[in-house]
């Protein structure tokens, strides 16, 4: 298989990490033990859609065009990096804690823990370091 159709599978699978990520905390009552900044959500998300509608220009753009030159594709790049960040900040939102005041984790229908948040988000670290590698390598 080619290097180039796993950065397409991982951008599309990127893409599902983005809205999902959006669709489950869009809500007050999102599952975790702790409550996350209502910010963090929108700039995971604002900042995906950027780097996903930059990346993919970057992707299908011949080399010696604007939108296939080194600058979108550097802010492709590093919008990645912030939406795989704020990833691993909306999964602080499980980390366990003690004590008597500390709240009980909450549930939803998605999941019963931290298991599709911990799939998304390491696997998008994971998606974004092949993507910086293909990058810096030219391999796209």
């Amino acid at each position: 298989m080619s290097f180039q159709i796993v950065v397409w599978i991982l951008t599309a699978l990127a893409a599902v990490v983005i809205v999902l990520t959006r669709l489950r905390l869009r809500a007050d009552g999102a599952a975790g033990q702790f409550s996350i900044s209502r910010r963090l959500p929108t700039v995971h998300f604002v900042a995906g859609v950027v780097a996903l509608v930059l990346w993919i220009g970057v992707l299908v753009s011949p080399e010696d065009t604007f939108l296939g030159g080194p600058l979108f594709g550097i802010l492709a790049v590093a919008c990645w990096w912030v939406v795989a960040i704020c990833g691993l900040l909306v999964l602080a939102r499980w980390l366990p804690s003690r004590g008597r005041h500390v709240p009980a984790a909450t549930g939803d229908g998605w999941s019963d823990g931290p298991g599709l948040s911990l799939l998304a988000h390491l696997g998008m670290v994971a998606a974004v370091l092949v993507f910086t590698y293909a990058y810096l390598t030219a391999a796209v």
